[in-house]
């Protein structure tokens, strides 16, 4: 069976990507703030946020890096003459840092090709929905409109396509006869932070694998 394995330095170096107030930032910042609950057995932080990445200005999520000290750069589409350019620059920005994980946290942007190229297979994205399904844009949207009486959340690798990318990890949430988008996003986003640091923590700290004749089983711990 192939297998591509990736045992991340410790601690990890993350590269986080925003587009937006930060949430998700700011639970991976909390998660290794000095005073944390520390895992059992587990004193060091498995990671550290070497810098945080925006493509757009005037948003929230930088000021949380830049409050605790993080390294941020804008990245904008629209300060670029092509998306390749565009791609291009970010890689670079991002590369930098020499990063070992990108998290997508909220990033509103699909990943070029040679970013994906640069850093293929170390890219984690979250979904509001159990994939494959309800990819896309509006998820939560979607799966109230099919009548699903549970979804959930997905940390997931990106690859070329649109929530396409193996999945890592999942977790159900109900659907209740009231809710409403807005309702049901929130609960998903509850879940969904809590999620997204314990599978960081995890691939930082185990390290993983990817499996496969096409690569899709991650198994974590290499």
């Amino acid at each position: 069976m192939a297998a591509q394995s990736f045992r991340p330095a410790r601690p990890a170096r993350l590269v986080v990507l925003v587009s937006g107030s930060g949430t998700n930032l700011q639970a991976l910042l909390d998660a290794v703030a000095p005073g944390r609950e520390a895992r059992p057995g587990d004193a060091d932080p498995p990671y550290e946020i070497v810098a945080v990445g925006a493509d757009r200005r005037g948003i929230t999520g930088p000021e949380r890096a830049e409050r605790a000290g993080i390294p941020t750069f804008v990245c904008r589409v629209q300060d670029h003459a092509t998306r390749e350019e565009w791609d291009r620059a970010l890689t670079e920005a991002t590369a930098a840092y020499a990063p070992d994980l990108i998290v997508s946290a909220g990033f509103m942007k699909i990943l070029g090709r040679r970013f994906l190229e640069r850093f293929g297979g170390r890219v984690v994205n979250t979904h509001p929905a159990l994939l494959p399904s309800f990819p896309g844009a509006h998820g939560v949207r979607d799966a109230l409109a099919y009548g699903a009486k549970v979804t959930g959340c997905t940390v997931h690798f990106v690859d070329d396509g649109v929530d396409t990318g193996p999945v890592i990890a999942q977790r159900a949430v109900e659907v209740l006869d009231e809710d409403d988008e807005s309702a049901l996003h929130e609960r998903i986003k509850e879940v969904e932070r809590g999620l997204l640091v314990e599978v960081v923590g995890r691939l930082a700290r185990d390290g993983y694998s990817l499996e496969g004749p096409e690569m899709r089983r991650v198994r974590l711990g290499s």
